[in-house]
This record gives structure tokens, sequence and C-alpha cells, in this order.
């Protein structure tokens, strides 16, 4: 009889997790272990838990409640357990285990003490602004290819995790590929630089070399991702880094689109623009983290801009290419926020165009300098004043959808439905942007076809293929 035991994966929050996720499976298979689509039989429940805001951090510890009522062991890991540790392991009892990032590499050891019931001690967590980053798995010198997904050569992992192998979970023909972990950036509001650690870039070759084990596994779509992809090669001493990497990612034989998300305002060289509008095969796509348009509360947010210099960004990207996406978020009832500092950014919102924007209201975070600033708001203002701007955000999204009617685009086709086969246009990132029904015949699963778009409903569109 087989003495191999059974995990369920469960992966919360951002792609970044998606793809620490898939590198953890790898390990845990190699180490033994079958994995499950369900924790229904399963031996063990590990949920990559997010801890970004405090409705993703309810969303990590439901699902790990959940997860102990299936009857599964159950293990915490991902952002929520590394940044609050021994703290969550007391207030979750539940849980037979908190694994913090270090534990990454040895999952299978871990699953194994879960298993016999040797409990290990939670973390205290650490600051890792001084720190690298944790690559999820490190690999020893042998090399063993799993079935079904093979093995990535040495190299592929960040520069603190030498050798990873990955299993795609999702399928699919998108799939997100990590630039770097961490960030140098000290945001005032975010706490992800203290349990995500340092700006570590992985380098060229070994992106490339993971790029072409995606393709290979199916993948047309690459979502390159990390805590900012605009810093990307500052630590390998090449700012222009991300300007050579795009156009040979978007040669790697068997890729059709390559899209970057994450990107500063601060940090958008007119290089980077052109190459973002102008490569073949590159999306020209922005992703911009303005988070507001107010020159008061970004410096009060340690951000760079107001609503004039981040129009003339738009300006620029849309001199090079009109068609182009772009997206943002916004914290609205930041400390010190004025009326005056909101219609500003309502004015700027007008203004822009963008094709889709995310609106959340401010609430406090541990650690972060924010939490201790003066001018806070009732959270009753905040949530009204989310209202409004949510409000206007849906409205301008549309319009702008419906600007698209007319126009030719290129849609990436993933699920067929009853009235079409759904993808994503260009200008649409995979979750987090709207969608595209196209109509006709002999649709192909996984191909980028044009099409014409004939309507709009909110941010999604119909089109019908050219």
């Amino acid at each position: 009889m087989s003495t191999r035991r059974t995990v369920s994966l469960v992966t919360l929050g951002c792609a970044r997790n998606e793809v620490d996720s898939e590198e953890l499976a790898a390990r845990m298979e190699e180490a033994g272990w079958d994995l499950s689509d369900s924790s229904d039989g399963a031996d063990v429940v590990v949920v990559n838990t997010c801890g970004f805001i405090d409705a993703a951090k309810k969303d990590s510890i439901d699902t790990l409640l959940a997860a102990h009522d299936s009857g599964a062991k159950v293990v915490a890991a991902g952002c929520m357990a590394e940044r609050y540790g021994a703290e969550l392991a007391a207030e979750l009892p539940e849980a037979d285990a908190v694994l913090s990032f270090d534990d990454y590499a040895g999952i299978g050891d871990r699953l194994d003490d879960v298993m016999a019931g040797r409990k290990k001690a939670a973390h205290t967590p650490r600051d890792r602004r001084t720190l690298l980053p944790i690559s999820p798995v490190e690999r020893s010198a042998a090399q063993v290819a799993l079935p079904g997904h093979g093995e990535l050569p040495e190299g592929v992992a960040p520069a603190s995790g030498p050798r990873v192998l990955r299993r795609r979970l999702g399928g699919g023909p998108v799939a997100p590929l990590k630039l770097a972990s961490g960030c140098d950036r000290r945001c005032t509001f975010c706490a992800i630089p203290a349990f995500r650690g340092a700006y570590v870039s992985r380098r060229p070759d070994e992106v490339l070399t993971e790029a072409r084990w995606l393709a290979g596994h199916d993948v047309r779509e690459l979502v390159l991702v990390s805590e900012n992809s605009t810093s990307y090669g500052k630590d390998l001493g090449d700012l222009r880094a991300l300007e050579k990497l795009l156009p040979e990612l978007a040669a790697v034989e068997g890729i059709d689109r390559v899209r970057a998300s994450y990107l500063q305002p601060a940090e958008l060289r007119p290089g980077l623009i052109e190459v973002l509008c102008s490569t073949p095969g590159v999306a020209p796509y922005f992703d911009l983290s303005f988070q507001h348009a107010s020159g008061p509360v970004l410096r009060s947010m340690r951000r760079f801009g107001d609503r004039e210099r981040f129009l003339e960004l738009l300006d620029r990207v849309r001199e090079l290419s009109p068609e182009a996406g772009v997206r943002s978020n916004f914290i609205v009832g930041f400390p010190g926020e004025s009326e005056e500092d909101l219609e500003e950014l309502m004015a700027f919102l007008t203004a822009a165009r963008l094709d889709a924007i995310g609106v959340f209201g401010y609430s406090d975070e541990d650690g972060t300098e924010a939490a201790n600033l003066p001018g806070k708001l009732d959270a009753d203002e905040v949530a009204a004043r989310v209202e409004e701007v949510t409000a206007l955000a849906e409205e301008l999204t549309s319009q702008r959808a419906e600007d698209r009617i007319g126009t030719e685009i290129h849609v990436l086709l993933e699920e067929k439905t009853d009235d079409g086969v759904e993808g994503r246009a260009a200008h649409q990132a995979p979750d987090v942007d709207g969608t595209v029904l196209v109509r006709g015949d002999g649709l192909p699963l996984g191909e980028i076809v044009a099409a014409r778009v004939t309507g709009s409903d909110g941010v999604d569109l119909v089109a019908e293929a050219s």
C-alpha cells in the first residue's frame, strides 16, 4: 500500500502568493505528499494566507477555521503567518502549525511534524526590512523530475533560494512570473516591507529560464509580479534591466503576451514607457500605484506626485499608445485628508480615463508610521468617502469601456460560455480588471484573436471575432 499522504493547498491574496504556492506544491509533492484539490479527506490543509488589509486577514482566519472543521490537520503559512507568528498561534489554537517563510525550504519535514503530533513553536516575527527576502523553496543539489510538470533548471529561484521546482496548480494559458521579492520603499501606510524583506531582483537568465518552462506548460501570457516591478534590476546595478528583459521575454517561443504589473509612477522612466508601449508581444498596460492625487496626502504617505504630474505621465503613455490600458488603486480617508484633498482626487479620476479603479478605505496597519499620524477620520466618514469615490469610479470606468466600442482589440481566449468565449484584451489583467465576451465560430481556447468591440457592460466588453 502507498505510504503517501494527501495535502490540500489553499491560496489567498495576490499573484505573488500564487507563485509561492506553486513552489510549495512542488516541494510537498517531492517530499512524498499527494496534492488534493479539496480539503475533504485530506490529511493536512495548508492555507497560504494574506495579511495585507483587515478584510484579507479575516478571510485568512475564516479559511483556517473552515479547514479545521473538515477534520484535517491545519497549517497556516504565507504573509499573515509570517507577520504575526506566535501571536496568531496563541489566538488560533485550531491551527496545528504556524509557519514562517523560513520554514518553506523544509515544508515536507514540517508536514511530517504535524502528522506525528510534534508541536513546532511558532516564530516571533522579525522586521525583514534588514533581511533578504525568503524564496519559498530551496533546492538541494539533487534534482528529481516530477511527473506532469517537470523540473526547473538551476537558478530559477531568487538569490535567496538557489533552486526551485514549481508545480502549476490552476492551469490555463496565463501564469504569474515573479521578478523580485521584497520592497525598499517606505510608504507610511504599508507593512509589506516589514514581513517581505528588502528588495532583491532575480537574475534575468533565471526569469527567462522559468518563462521557457511555463511556455512548455501551455502558458501563453506571462504576468510579471513583484512588490515593485519598476525597481527591477536596481540591486543588480542596472536600472534599465526591465527594459532589456521585456523584449527577451516576449521573444520566448510559445509566449504570446507579456504583462508587467505593480509599476511605481515615480520610477516609470521614459525608456520603460517606450518599451511597454511599442514592443511586439508586450501588453501596453500600466498598473500604476497612484494611491491618491493630492500632493499633501501623497507627501504624508511618503509618495511622489500630484494630479498634474500624474496626468502628464498618462499623456506621455497615450502619446505612444492611445489605447493603452491603465489601472490604479486609491486610498480614501487617509489621516489628514481634507475635503479639498478628496476633491483633488476626484478631479484626477475624472480627467485620467482609467480602465480599472480600486478604492480602499484607510485603516491603521500594525507597525506602520501612518497608524500614529494625527488627523484620523471617523470610520463613518471614511466609509462615506469610499462610497462617494467608488460610485464615481464605476461611472468613469464604464464610460472608458464605452469609449472602446468600435475599436479592434486582441483577446486571449480563456473560457467557453453559453454566449461565446470569454477572455481578456491587452488592457485587462487577470482577476482585477474586466473581461471580453467574444462571439464567433471556431474560437480556439488559449489563443489570441483579433476582435472588434461591439458593446460594453460596466468594465466588461462584448466583441465580434474579426
